[in-house]
């Protein structure tokens, strides 16, 4: 339980306003007065400087974290570079899984505004905007990877189009010229972003694009079948950039079973930078990191200005790096 004043007040054996005088160092008061409040204070669980700094500013010195994405492959490293960032500032961060239920979206809303939180960080799976959240008090809001819906809200989101224009430059560096694109479904904003990045980047490069993007799953199973597709209408093909490591990690399988070399043959990039599938793959793959922990980073110190009166309103997009390993740096 958050420790009182009243609190302090009554273990000590004073008043609350001798306690709050105690704790922020004013007052005309004795000093084994002011020892006995501060002794109160630590055995209650709290150092007297946090409460007194807490009394004179009227903050909490705690953020709400807030997201939808369940299992965390997002929002936990989002989580640490957060935390990263407010730990310098003496800030708690309290977490927070709506589980893409709006209701519970509210309920947590109305938990973190009754603990008097001084600041929210949005964040999700999707890369999609999504309408501003509606904050029953005047506390400040920095979205993360999801965008907010408002231009006049404060946004940090990775370049995807950068990320992909980062591994087809890779690949024709390289020397490669006929160059495919497998991704997602049309319909997410982030498979229809990277794709029409990747298509720009390889014709300015004088390259050819291996037939048409194919459009499908975020999947292993759809990867290994459009790999497999492809190279049946593109038999010269020597690369293919894939819209996530989950694709690239299932065209990496097709093109082995169809006596392609990985990269000897074809060179293969993912995008996202997912250990559990990046390196699991047969080869490990070339990536983009979406630098999420930075994105983290970046969020919170955007928080910690807005709670200064300094915001950062409009959409701020950090550049992806790319991570070379041996889907196209060697056998």
């Amino acid at each position: 339980m958050r420790v009182r004043i009243v609190d302090v007040a009554a273990l000590a054996g004073v008043t609350p306003g001798t306690a709050s005088k105690a704790l922020n160092g004013t007052g005309q008061l004795r000093a084994d007065t002011r020892e006995r409040v501060h002794r109160a204070a630590a055995q209650l669980g709290s150092t007297p400087d946090n409460i007194g700094r807490g009394l004179k500013s009227g903050r909490s010195f705690s953020v709400g974290l807030i997201t939808t994405d369940s299992y965390g492959r997002f929002s936990m490293p989002i989580l640490l570079g957060a935390e990263d960032a407010l730990g310098a500032g003496e800030m708690a961060v309290m977490l927070c899984d709506t589980r893409d239920d709006p209701v519970r979206e509210q309920h947590h809303l109305r938990n973190l505004v009754a603990r008097r939180v001084d600041g929210i960080i949005l964040t999700g799976r999707r890369t999609e905007p999504r309408p501003p959240l509606a904050v029953p008090v005047p506390v400040p809001v920095v979205h993360v990877f999801t965008p907010s819906a408002d231009p006049a809200a404060v946004s940090v989101v990775v370049d995807d189009a950068a990320g992909a224009r980062l591994a087809v430059e890779h690949l024709l560096d390289l020397g490669r010229r006929r160059i495919g694109h497998i991704t997602g479904p049309k319909r997410h904003r982030t498979a229809e972003a990277r794709a029409r990045s990747a298509v720009a980047a390889v014709a300015a490069g004088g390259a050819t694009p291996a037939g048409e993007v194919q459009f499908g799953d975020w999947s292993e199973r759809w990867g290994r079948h459009a790999a497999t597709a492809l190279l049946r209408r593109e038999p010269d093909l020597d690369a293919i950039v894939c819209g996530s490591d989950q694709i690239a990690r299932g065209v990496c399988d097709g093109l082995r079973e169809a006596g392609k070399r990985v990269p000897a043959d074809v060179a293969v990039t993912g995008y996202d930078n997912w250990d559990v599938m990046a390196l699991a793959s047969r080869p490990p793959l070339t990536t983009v990191d979406l630098v999420l922990e930075e994105l983290g980073r970046c969020a919170a110190e955007f928080l910690l200005d807005a709670i200064a009166d300094r915001p950062h309103p409009g959409v701020t997009a950090l550049p992806p790096r790319l991570v070379i390993r041996e889907s196209t740096a060697g056998e």
